[in-house]
């Protein structure tokens, strides 16, 4: 339903998006990230037509975002960064305004407010003053417009940023609730969201796509990912010698009174500590295999970028 092909965007010598190419199916909530800088707004704005792309092109459910924009724009809502809205307008009346620019009236324009008020969970504040909310309603509100139409195809673009924990938790059970039914992209550097609501993500780092994956397979690429940690009310020199001599870990590192061992051979590392954990009689106060961390795989793969921008 949404196909990304080779977009690339230059603003004068900056080529902030190199040919970038996806695709996402109905029923997926991909994670967008990069670091700030990345190219992740950029490319969101063209994908949704608010930005030509230099090069390149976004079919939104078939439609050639370059070629018929209008067409493509029906099939998509956006939630921008910072939710742009109208402080001086109550809720209601700034979603009947989006509802009549999106050419609804009569009946069928308060329907469609008062569905996308009762999918925001904005009853309590339909009738407030945009200026008046905190900022998480604020965003709620920027959500509702972006679903008035239910679009077969939802962008957002760091959804929850600036919002505290509880504000976070219900943006991310309003995506939940509509995940199924449609195509969602999710801009954000906030990686515990990716684990939250994310079914794929996708990293980009100085404008080009270098991961791509579920967040499971994203985080095999940890160098952790595997590796066995054992820990000991007490533990020895003795302990962290037998431990380097197993053939399926690569090296063993100790810290206080715990050891990680890494694999060599994934497969037989578990079982190999074990067995010696039984042989040897040691009684661990913990045993587990560590799946690796996405925050790791992200500064992994993202860290030049970093780098240069600071030194920039």
């Amino acid at each position: 339903m949404l196909e990304i092909k080779e977009l690339h965007k230059q603003f004068g010598s900056l080529h902030a998006v190199k040919g970038i190419s996806f695709t996402v199916e109905k029923g997926e909530v991909l994670g967008f990230l990069g670091p700030n800088g990345a190219g992740k707004s950029t490319t969101m704005r063209m994908i949704t037509g608010f930005l030509p792309p230099t090069s390149g092109t976004a079919i939104i459910n078939g439609h050639d975002v370059v070629a018929d924009p209008i067409a493509a724009k029906k099939e998509t809502g956006y939630l921008p960064e910072n939710a742009p809205v109208y402080s001086d307008m109550t809720v209601r009346a700034f979603l009947s305004f989006v509802a009549e620019i999106r050419g609804y009236s009569g009946a069928e324009r308060l329907r469609r407010v008062d569905a996308a008020i009762e999918s925001a969970h904005l009853e309590k504040v339909r009738n407030q003053t945009v200026s008046t909310l905190s900022k998480g309603y604020k965003q709620r509100v920027c959500f509702a417009q972006a679903i008035l139409h239910d679009p077969p195809i939802l962008i957002m673009d760091e959804p929850t940023d600036g919002l505290d924990p509880n504000q976070k938790q219900v943006v991310r059970s309003m995506i939940r609730e509509m995940a199924s039914r449609k195509v969602i992209v999710v801009s954000t550097h906030i990686l515990e969201e990716v684990e939250a609501i994310c079914t794929r993500a996708i990293i980009i780092s100085s404008g080009k796509l270098v991961a791509n994956g579920t967040p499971a397979e994203l985080k095999t690429r940890c160098a952790c990912h595997g590796a066995v940690e054992l820990v000991f009310d007490r533990a020895s020199d003795a302990m962290a010698s037998d431990l380097r001599l197993l053939s399926s870990a690569s090296r063993v590192e100790s810290r206080d009174n715990s050891f990680t061992l890494f694999p060599k051979d994934p497969g037989r590392l578990l079982a190999d500590v074990t067995d010696l954990v039984r042989q040897r009689n040691w009684h661990p106060t913990g045993l587990r295999v560590i799946e690796g961390r996405l925050e790791d795989v992200f500064h992994d793969l993202t860290l030049g970028e970093e780098t240069v921008r600071k030194a920039g």
